[in-house]
């Protein structure tokens, strides 16, 4: 049962804030006075600056004059307001001082315990309700013979259960909001002190207690349920393979083995990122990878290639190496971006779902790579590019700072661009994109433009990671995990939705699940069974969350 006496009124909680309030109140009034001549009016003529400067109304002299009589203003308000700034300051800590002694002490852990005596009063409460309205229900029940009678006063019942659970949870709504606010006053007051200046531990205090305010458990797992469940599974592969395997899976090794496993796919994934944002996909992906792996290996080909390109032997090994691995990326950039551009204007144009322009696109790529090339694998690279572009320092992999360009390049093409924007605007709603000016043509494109950029970073990358090897059938199957990758990160293909470091954990996710599947013998076909689960249970909860938008 609740101790009734915590409980306190409003006007005893008031009582318990005023000292508290005055106290301060008295030194907020000091720095007032104090900012009047000093902050207050730098910040006043340097608003007058800034309307001088953009009043169109105003010839040059009169602008001139004004901007010149307020920087001379200004001047003598910053000396002001330096002046005044150590008083300021002292003043300051003495109110935090104050704050910090009596502030938690003498109100928040009065209000917070009578707020825990009130919820759990309002809890019996709420108990005893429907105790009684189980009984009233029983009671009236015994009286009826009638089915529909019965059938009524169970629908009656139904809903003044509901009725009492609402007012409860109202009744403790209010409560979180009363000890909320009393644990946030004080930063009200700061605030008005520091002028909205507040320390980084203020700053991270007034964060977690908003994050503990809002937190709402089953929300919580609704978001993060499958990340969890994919941490419990490393937790169980981490357990079970010193057991069965004899050997350690979560080593400095294994992780830098997995970020260099992920790092060309990392390109791809942030490439068919961007689609999926405008609701779209793309099926040709592995054999981007299969064509740029070719187109590579027989640039970087040491000597006189193996194989030929419709009958044609190459050899450019007459040119230096760093060239030669520069003229292979801008190949393969131009190869893949060209039929992406192709799948894109398909889709653009002519409204085209992207499954069939990219499906095309991927037949066509096979076939043409496979026909030209008979199939054949053209053996391995020269193994001076590989050390050049991507070495290995100490057991430090160093095509993992590639993935981390491409992440850094693609988010602020997302986030800090207009084009960036108008994805999302695109994706979200592409009518009402187009009213408000934006090409959905244009933007479509440039996705697919930056997704044929990636995929051609992405398999040049591979191909020095695999140091060449580079057959037609090469990347098959990286399509699903490409889309994976972004599905499980949150991109949804409703379209709008998502954020690169959801795709950064996706690729993270698959491919540190398929190394540790690997290394613990499991069978490749049952391999994609766990991939299959990951990506219905992923693709479920977006949908989920679509009918909940809806």
């Amino acid at each position: 049962m609740a101790d009734q006496t915590l409980i306190l009124s409003v006007d005893e909680e008031a009582k318990l804030l005023q000292p508290i309030d005055e106290y301060v109140g008295k030194i907020q009034e000091q720095i007032d006075a104090l900012r009047v001549e000093g902050s207050d009016r730098v910040n006043s003529l340097k608003n007058q600056i800034a309307i001088a400067k953009e009043d169109k109304n105003l010839s040059k002299e009169e602008q001139t004059k004004i901007i010149e009589e307020c920087k001379k203003e200004l001047e003598k308000a910053k000396s002001v307001e330096n002046t005044n700034k150590p008083q300021i300051s002292k003043l300051i800590a003495d109110a935090e001082g104050y704050l910090s002694q009596h502030y938690k002490k003498e109100y928040y852990d009065v209000v917070a315990q009578s707020c825990k005596a009130e919820k759990e009063a309002e809890k019996s409460k709420y108990e005893k309700v429907k105790a009684e309205l189980q009984a009233e229900h029983q009671a009236k029940l015994s009286g009826l013979k009638d089915a529909e009678e019965i059938k009524a006063e169970k629908y009656t019942h139904k809903n003044k259960l509901f009725d009492a659970q609402m007012a409860y949870e109202s009744k403790i709504q209010e409560i979180k909001d009363r000890r909320h606010d009393a644990y946030m006053h004080k930063y009200h007051l700061i605030d008005l002190l520091r002028m909205s200046k507040f320390t980084f531990a203020q700053k991270k205090a007034q964060s977690l207690e908003n994050y503990k305010y809002s937190f709402n458990l089953a929300q919580f797992l609704y978001r993060n349920g499958l990340y969890i469940v994919i941490i419990m599974i490393f937790v169980a592969l981490c357990i079970i393979t010193p057991l069965v395997k004899n050997t350690q899976l979560l080593t400095v090794t294994n992780i830098l083995n997995i970020l260099q496993q992920a790092s060309p796919r990392m390109f791809l994934a942030l490439g068919v990122a961007g689609l999926i944002l405008l609701t779209g996909t793309d099926l040709s992906v592995g054999r981007m990878v299969g064509m740029g792996m070719v187109t590579a290996t027989i640039i970087m080909h040491k000597g006189i290639n193996t194989g030929g390109v419709f009958g044609h032997v190459f050899d450019f090994s007459g040119i230096a190496p760093v060239p030669r691995a520069l003229l292979a990326l801008l190949v393969c950039v131009v190869l893949t971006t060209a039929f992406a551009m192709v799948a894109g204007f398909f889709m653009a144009k002519f409204k085209m779902h992207p499954f069939i322009s990219t499906m095309a696109n991927m037949l066509i790529i096979f076939g043409l790579v496979t026909y030209a090339t008979k199939g054949v694998s053209f053996g391995a690279i020269d193994s001076v590019i590989p050390n050049t572009f991507i070495p290995q320092i100490g057991k430090f992999p160093t095509i993992i700072l590639w993935a981390i360009a491409a992440i850094a390049v693609v988010w602020f093409i997302w986030n800090k661009t207009v084009f960036g924007k108008n994805l999302y605007a695109v994706g979200g709603n592409p009518e009402a994109a187009a009213v408000s000016g934006i090409s959905v043509f244009k933007v479509t494109m440039g996705a697919f433009i930056l997704a044929g950029i990636l995929y051609g970073f992405g398999s040049w990358l591979e191909c020095n990671r695999m140091i060449g090897s580079g057959s037609a059938a090469y990347g098959q199957g990286w399509d699903m995990d490409a889309i994976a990758a972004c599905v499980v990160g949150g991109v949804s293909f409703t379209g709008g939705i998502g954020k690169i470091s959801g795709v950064v954990t996706g690729v993270l996710i698959f491919t540190s699940l398929t190394y540790s599947l690997t290394i613990l013998g499991i069978d490749t076909n049952l391999q994609f069974i766990f991939e299959g689960i990951i990506i219905l249970a992923a693709v479920t909860l977006d949908c989920l969350k679509y009918v909940q938008k809806k």
